[in-house]
């Protein structure tokens, strides 16, 4: 079986409460203030799908919010959405890939964000088969293109993958490709997949 994680609050726990903050501290600017003004409008989608660069990425939300920050502190705050790596996914990650599993990962991110986690989670990289990303691949999900060219790429049928993601729009995208999709809308969503469906996959950590 092919097994397609999104990153996001699926392997990795994410906030973008945690950007704001940052750039409201940085750029004294009041939370209050740039809550109501953040949304992930064109520039973002831009920008996942490698049409601009970072630093017009980052005029262009800064413009849009009215924040006057550095491209350092820009760069700092758009990173602090990380919080850490859900640990018990990546075992599962391991598991799966020593049972003979493909393991990848399909996630609509962005250069910034590139630069960063591979060197502060590097167990993600290294419990995938492959990183397929927005940015490399110059389109995003929920378009039903992506998921046909990683099956393609990956040489499966879409009954032959399954698919795990935080956002619904994703998940009914992937479904409507015939893929098997899983709405993982806490953690423990996935470690119970594989706790009800796959009873080769040992529970132990």
């Amino acid at each position: 079986m092919l097994y397609i994680f999104d990153m996001g609050n699926v392997i990795i726990d994410i906030d973008f409460k945690r950007v704001l903050a940052v750039w409201s501290n940085l750029g004294g600017t009041p939370l209050a203030t740039l809550t109501p003004r953040f949304s992930l409008g064109e520039s973002m989608e831009k920008h996942e799908c490698g049409q601009i660069s970072d630093r017009e990425f980052a005029e262009m939300m800064c413009d849009e919010m009215g924040m006057s920050l550095s491209f350092e502190q820009f760069a700092e705050g758009w990173n602090a959405i990380f919080i850490g790596v859900r640990q018990e996914i990546i075992g599962l990650m391991n598991k799966l890939r020593a049972q003979g599993h493909r393991v990848v990962v399909l996630s609509n991110t962005n250069r910034l964000h590139f630069d960063y986690w591979p060197e502060h989670y590097p167990e993600i990289a290294a419990s995938t088969d492959f990183l397929y990303l927005s940015q490399d691949l110059g389109m995003r999900k929920p378009n039903p293109a992506i998921f046909k060219y990683v099956l393609e790429t990956e040489g499966v049928t879409a009954a032959q993958a399954i698919f795990f993601d935080d956002v619904l729009e994703h998940v009914e995208a992937a479904k409507q490709s015939g893929i098997h999709a899983i709405h993982v809308t806490d953690r423990n969503v996935v470690p119970d997949y594989f706790k009800t469906h796959d009873f080769s996959l040992p529970t132990d950590t």
